[in-house]
């Protein structure tokens, strides 16, 4: 964030965070700004100064240094490409479907469908709001790609209501012991997956 021009306080990154990096990588606490905003002025990437403005109280602002420039452009052109970690609660809970109810399962997928309709609204806001600054070209383009990822998620989701009725009929036909869990028909059987993936196909 300090690459775009501006100096800034701890509170205007976490803010800047919330609205931009927060929609599609993460948005750290204000304690976790403050901490890390330490550490790099110690190492010299980025550097500090107070300012005071009429009838506001003094406030520290940072603003990156060359060292800072050069690392950070150093990490972006060559880290390696990481896969996207993926953290997804609703489906964790799905996952243990056979724990609830078919009609339960819907409302928490209801309820996460507008959840993520609200952050796309924001995220497609904010991408507007983003039009008067040709600095922020890429940070607008990454926030209508988050506009578009949420609503692939919504499009998923409605397709997870249908598919809860079909795991339903499928899960009625198993054995349950008298906790009702499932007994299972091949006990071990995951075990033996990951050598069936990594087997090679003989044609």
């Amino acid at each position: 964030m300090l690459t775009f021009g501006e100096e800034l306080s701890g509170t205007d990154l976490k803010k800047w965070a919330d609205w931009s990096v927060g929609f599609y990588y993460w948005s750290p606490s204000l304690s976790q700004v403050y901490t890390e905003l330490k550490k790099l002025e110690t190492v010299g990437f980025v550097q500090s100064r107070e300012i005071s403005e009429w009838g506001e109280r003094t406030r520290r602002v940072y603003g990156i240094t060359q060292s800072g420039v050069d690392a950070v452009r150093i990490w972006s052109r060559e880290s390696p490409v990481e896969f996207p970690v993926l953290k997804h609660s609703v489906m964790l809970r799905l996952w243990m479907g056979h724990l609830n109810d078919p009609d339960h399962l819907k409302a928490i997928v209801c309820n996460h469908i507008a959840n993520v309709e609200e952050k796309m609204a924001k995220a497609a806001q904010h991408a507007d709001h983003s039009e008067g600054e040709p600095g922020w070209a890429f940070s607008k383009m990454s926030l209508r790609w988050a506009a578009r990822h949420f609503q692939a998620e919504i499009d998923l989701a409605r397709d997870l209501l249908e598919e809860i009725d079909e795991a339903a009929e499928l899960f009625a036909q198993s054995r349950v012991d008298e906790l009702g869990l499932p007994t299972p028909v091949d006990p071990g059987i995951w075990k033996s997956v990951d050598d069936a993936i990594q087997k090679p196909r003989s044609d």
